[in-house]
């Protein structure tokens, strides 16, 4: 396993991870991902570990707290082997503070999560969402307090815009505050906004970026094709609305693209699919999931090996799309584009 530095931190991580969505999943959304019990989950990890996957990542609303549950129960006996990531901000109940990124719900977030992984610190703490009802300072000088207080390593965001995340960066350095360092984004061969603003303010600001769902909610396995239904036992039957649309077309050209390569490299298509995001500017990490053994492996396979320049290049033209203003000079007048050169991997 390769090794990459979370932004500009000092902290290694594996270039692949593992989301533990599928641990103790429940209701239409998660358990429609996995119900991965406390021994199931043990043998998972063990086989992370194995292949040097070390970091783990949850998030205190996946299945009500269970995830997290589910996850500390597995690690029992060898947390020091681990990063433990997880995520806060979204409502956890209907009560009027339970949600948000107010120094209230912050703090009792994190001890609510450090007893439910049953550790004494969370290796990578992310706000899940941005909370606008929360002035920023109050949110960076609590953050500030648990990273003081050992009860938290470092610190990111997911699902954040550009803006919001300048807005918190330039206060964190007034103030001497932590910076964020993660940015846990969507990003895929189906789904490439990350690239426009996000992937820029990441590579010069210094954060790295975790990529979840970089099979496009299941679009990318390699079981949906040009001129089939989709499997019966596909969860889009169940969790299509919840991600981004995706026109056919266009999904199909990049299946197309990806069976391709993936016949030119002896690899199944998400294992191309994955192996390209690793090849992409301020990428950290590619978030994995599994609801079995064989889905692992399967996608443990898609690093120690590497795509050659052309079969990049044809990935990157079968998955791109119109660039939105303000970005569509820079990529289409050379004017514009020479003030703009694309950001070095």
């Amino acid at each position: 396993m390769h090794y990459r530095f979370l932004g500009h931190s000092g902290l290694k991580v594996p270039v692949l991870s593992f989301g533990a969505g599928t641990f103790g999943g429940t209701g239409p959304l998660f358990g429609a991902w996995g119900t991965t019990n406390v021994e199931e989950a043990r043998r998972l990890i063990d086989i992370c570990l194995e292949a040097g996957v070390t970091l783990f990542d949850t998030a205190d609303v996946y299945s009500n707290g269970a995830s997290e549950e589910v996850l500390g129960a597995a690690l029992k006996g060898r947390r020091d082997r681990v990063l433990i990531s997880t995520k806060t901000g979204l409502p956890m109940g209907d009560g009027p503070n339970d949600a948000g990124s107010s120094r209230f719900r912050l703090i009792r977030a994190v001890e609510d999560a450090l007893q439910r992984l049953d550790t004494d610190y969370i290796d990578l703490l992310q706000l899940h969402a941005f909370d606008a009802a929360t002035p920023v300072e109050e949110v960076l000088s609590t953050l500030d307090v648990l990273v003081r207080d050992g009860k938290v390593r470092y610190v990111g965001v997911s699902n954040f815009s550009g803006w919001q995340i300048m807005k918190a960066l330039g206060l964190a350095d007034r103030h001497g505050w932590p910076r964020y360092v993660a940015n846990q984004v969507y990003y895929s061969l189906i789904g490439r906004d990350y690239e426009w603003d996000l992937m820029p303010l990441g590579a010069e600001q210094g954060l790295g970026a975790l990529v979840w769902s970089p099979l496009g909610w299941g679009r990318l396995t390699g079981k949906i094709k040009r001129g089939t239904p989709l499997p019966e036992g596909s969860r889009l039957h169940d969790t299509a609305s919840y991600g981004p649309p995706v026109e056919d077309e266009h999904l199909f050209r990049v299946v197309d693209a990806l069976e391709d390569v993936a016949a030119e490299v002896g690899k199944t298509v998400p294992q191309v699919a994955l192996n390209w995001l690793t090849t992409r500017p301020t990428v950290s990490s590619v978030i994995i999931g599994a609801r079995n053994e064989a889905q692992l492996l399967q996608n443990l396979g898609a690093v120690g090996w590497k795509l050659s320049s052309e079969q990049i290049a044809k990935l990157d033209k079968s998955s791109a799309v119109d660039a939105p203003y303000p970005h569509f000079p820079y990529r289409r007048q050379e004017g514009f584009a020479r003030l703009d050169p694309p950001i070095a991997g």
